[in-house]
């Protein structure tokens, strides 16, 4: 009737004003599309909105269920709720009371595709645990893709090295599940450095990321470095790159000689004009000696005695009677440069002489 249709009218209408929770106001986002790898784990992050505050984790109830089947939980606080082939290896990660819905399943079997729905049940108080509101985001569900062989690392290093000089080689490696994160292992036994780093890179997405730093020495050419990255659940992969050293000039067989050479260049070079110039002052100091020992550059008084013995026996025979000349009784001249200097008034002197006497 009229009557009966108006009143379920009403009651829809009341119904949804009295009820705290609006569908259109809950929200839920999950990464729908994740790579996981069989016997390792995955995190399917998950976060919801909603229009109530500071609700409490005590009055929300999480459920993760499977897409087209609302009893089969995947996760649910009743551990004995869980499907057999889940229980024991599913747990929330984030706190519900802060919009965290996150998801952790461990020890991945090949069936374990999904799709996976998240669900959310609110009580009616802390003390009340029965629901009054339940929602599912059946629309917003995260589907698995099953890899049976872990990523490969990828390895970021320089074509050649240098013999002496610190060498880098990065190594990473992707993986979905960070509270379980690969470790990154190498070949050399005696690293001078490694430096680790673990960052996500898209939601669902994660890299562990190893830096080694050494010294190649020449017995490092044509070596090879390998990169080893294992998993949870004891699955491994590898990466191997070859190294090539380039070897440092060395220029010493040609230096050290050249160096020698000039070092005994120089120092003969020193020691002969040192030599030349203490000869040159004995030398000096020798004439000086000696001719402080002759009494000096000009005649001695020795010497001039005799001069004036001359000079005067020659003053003695001018003044002397004049007589007839002889050629042997002539006496020697004093000064035999004066004589060749006045030859010509000798002769002149001798003819007078002559004349006088006859």
């Amino acid at each position: 009737t009229g009557k009966d249709r108006n009143m379920k009218i009403f009651c829809l209408l009341l119904a949804a004003f009295c009820s705290p929770v609006f569908s259109g106001e809950w929200k839920a986002t999950v990464v729908k599309n994740l790579k996981a790898l069989v016997t390792s784990c995955i995190v399917i992050p998950c976060s919801f909105t909603h229009p109530k505050e500071n609700l409490p984790s005590s009055r929300l109830r999480g459920i993760w269920q499977r897409s087209n089947d609302k009893q089969a939980f995947v996760y649910n606080e009743d551990k004995t709720r869980i499907l057999e082939n889940f229980r024991g290896r599913t747990r929330l990660l984030g706190e519900l009371g802060q919009d965290n819905c996150t998801l952790e399943i461990t020890d991945i079997k090949n069936h374990d595709n999904g799709p996976f729905c998240f669900r959310i049940e609110l009580a009616r108080t802390e003390n009340d645990l029965s629901t009054i509101d339940k929602f599912s985001f059946i629309e917003d569900c995260a589907e698995l893709t099953m890899l049976s062989e872990p990523p490969t690392p990828s390895l970021v290093h320089l074509e050649t090295g240098t013999e002496g000089h610190p060498y880098t080689v990065t190594c990473s490696v992707t993986h979905t599940c960070p509270s379980h994160v690969p470790t990154l292992t190498w070949s050399r036994s005696t690293p001078e450095k490694i430096v680790e780093s673990h960052r996500q890179l898209h939601p669902g997405h994660w890299e562990i990321q190893s830096i080694l730093t050494f010294i190649p020495e020449e017995k490092d050419d044509h070596s090879e470095i390998t990169c080893t990255a294992v998993f949870n659940g004891q699955k491994t992969s590898s990466a191997t790159m070859k190294l090539y050293i380039k070897r440092t000039e060395n220029y010493n067989h040609i230096i050290i000689p050249t160096v020698v050479g000039i070092a005994i260049t120089v120092i003969s070079a020193v020691v002969c004009i040192f030599m030349v110039k203490k000869y040159n002052m004995w030398n000096r100091i020798s004439r000086l000696s000696r001719r402080f020992r002759s009494g000096g550059p000009g005649p001695s008084h020795s010497d001039q005695r005799p001069n004036n013995v001359n000079s005067q026996s020659c003053t003695d025979q001018k003044v002397s009677k004049p007589r007839f000349p002889s050629p042997k009784s002539q006496p020697k001249s004093c000064n035999y440069k004066e004589d060749l200097d006045d030859g010509d008034d000798y002769m002149n002197t001798a003819d007078l002489n002559v004349y006088g006497n006859i």
